[in-house]
Formats: C-alpha cells, sequence, structure tokens
C-alpha cells in the first residue's frame, strides 16, 4: 500500500546509489525488430552480468528500442516480450534489485510486469500533470496506476520523473509543483529528475534545490551521470540511473562496457554517499 501524505516520511527510505539501464533490443511488433528474441533476451543477461560482475546490483529494464513509442498502453506483445526478459533475468540473477520502465509512459503495463516478476520498482515517465512530446500529448495517471498497485496488493514503488526528459511540460507547472504534486497527491515513492534528454547532464540548480525544498523525499537523478561527476551528483541525490555512460563507446544501444561500470561504481563509492 503507498503512504498517504501523513505517512510519507515513514516509507522504506531504501533507494539504490546506482541503477544500471538495461536499454532492450527492439521487441516483437516493433518496427525494427530483427526477428529474434533470443537475441534481445542475451543481450540483457549479458548487459546485466556486466553491470553485476561490476558492483551494481540494481538494474531497470526498459524497451528503449521500441521508438516510435505510443503515448498510452502498449500492446500485448511488448507486455509479453518484457516479461520474459524480466522473467530471465530474475533467474538469472535472483540476487539483482531490479525495476521496470515500459516507454513511453505505460505505467499500468509496468506495474503488471513488476508485480509478476518479482520486480521492487518502476519508472513512470509523466505520473503527474502532461507533457507534450514526440507522442503528442502525454498524460499522468497516477489515479489508476495507485489503484491497480492497491488492487494487486503490490509493494513495487513508484519512481515518478519530474520536468520529465525528451518532452515540454503544459502550462505553468513548474518543477517544484511537478514535485511536490508527484509526491504529496501522486503518492509516489522518489521523484526522477533528468537532463533534457538521454544521457544528457542534469541541472544542478534544479538538482539542489529540489534537494533543500523537499528534504526528506527520495531523490534519483535519470540522466547524464558518469565516473567524473558522480561524486557531485550524490550530495544531493540518493541514486541514479545510469546507463548510456556506462556503453560501449558512449552510445545507448550498445552493449554495456564492464570497464566504464567498475570506473563508475568506484567513483560512487569515493563518494561517500
Amino acid at each position: 500500500m503507498s503512504a498517504t501524505k501523513s505517512e510519507f516520511e515513514k516509507v522504506d527510505s531504501t533507494i539504490p546509489k546506482i541503477i544500471g539501464v538495461i536499454h532492450l533490443l527492439p521487441l516483437p511488433g516493433s518496427p525494427r525488430f530483427d526477428g529474434f528474441m533470443d537475441a534481445v533476451v542475451d543481450r540483457a543477461l549479458e548487459d546485466c552480468a556486466a553491470y553485476r560482475n561490476s558492483g551494481v546490483n540494481s538494474i531497470i529494464v526498459e524497451n528503449f528500442g521500441d521508438n516510435p513509442f505510443t503515448a498510452e498502453r502498449v500492446p500485448p506483445v511488448t507486455v509479453a516480450a518484457m516479461t520474459r526478459v524480466a522473467v530471465e533475468l530474475k533467474i538469472k540473477f535472483p540476487e539483482i534489485r531490479f525495476g521496470i520502465n515500459v516507454l513511453r509512459n505505460d505505467a499500468f503495463s509496468a506495474m503488471g510486469i513488476a508485480s509478476a516478476v518479482g520486480a521492487e520498482f518502476i519508472r513512470v515517465n509523466v505520473h503527474v500533470g502532461a507533457v507534450i512530446a514526440d507522442q503528442g500529448i502525454v498524460q499522468g495517471k497516477a489515479y489508476k496506476t495507485l489503484r491497480l498497485r492497491r488492487d494487486l496488493n503490490s509493494n513495487v514503488k513508484i519512481f515518478a520523473d519530474v520536468d520529465v526528459k525528451h518532452a515540454a511540460s503544459l502550462g505553468n507547472y513548474d518543477i517544484k509543483m511537478q514535485a511536490a504534486d508527484a509526491l504529496e497527491r501522486g503518492l509516489a515513492d522518489a521523484i526522477v529528475i533528468s537532463g533534457p534528454r538521454t544521457g544528457e547532464m542534469v541541472d544542478m540548480k534544479q538538482l539542489r534545490g529540489l534537494r533543500k525544498d523537499f528534504p526528506k523525499a527520495r531523490i534519483i537523478v535519470g540522466s547524464g551521470g558518469n565516473s567524473r561527476n558522480v561524486r557531485e551528483l550524490l550530495r544531493s541525490a540518493d541514486g541514479l540511473i545510469v546507463g548510456t555512460s556506462l556503453k560501449i563507446g558512449g552510445v545507448t544501444s550498445n552493449p554495456v562496457d564492464a570497464r566504464l561500470v567498475k570506473e563508475f561504481v568506484a567513483a560512487a563509492n569515493r563518494s561517500g554517499s
């Protein structure tokens, strides 16, 4: 069950310091799927092994290769494919904490997958409010997501983006208002702040402002982390979702580079956070 506003500070505050991203290859039904689901699973397992063997014990799985994305519900084949990957990861790496992100904004399917396979959290790009993005207008569905979690008797946490990347908020709805609504009205378990696009650095002024305005909140940086800035980021954030900077050649769709992961983990541990 989610916390009410008065209970918010009592929620388990454990947030993974580092969450490695598994950017799935194109899935069945998407324009660039090559016809080999086994290849999707194999890459996910290889990436997870690279993270685990280099000191990262939390990952998030997202259907990154499925662009262009739908603004709302994904087709059943996407849910089936992501569930298969998640089950394979759970079997192979039972010690890994993991989450689900169904792009662009299918929190309903993400909650269903996560609850069924034993994931700990989901990332929701637009949990409250509305944005204009390449999918058009994308609207938050906090009402449905929270009620589904209750109906499933699930403990899956909701990590909600504020001022989400690849989008612009509709109306006079600044990041502080978004964060307050996500936490207090949307009952998010943590908020995520990112740069303007995948792999780009977060606005440090905004990050520090959120930490000052919401000292009890769990705050996660959702993009732009690397071994050079991780110490600075962890002074204000509880955790980092990181992927692009840990890929071969810094290309998001490439495999995870274990050497870069080790460097990142070493830098994060030096932060003392």
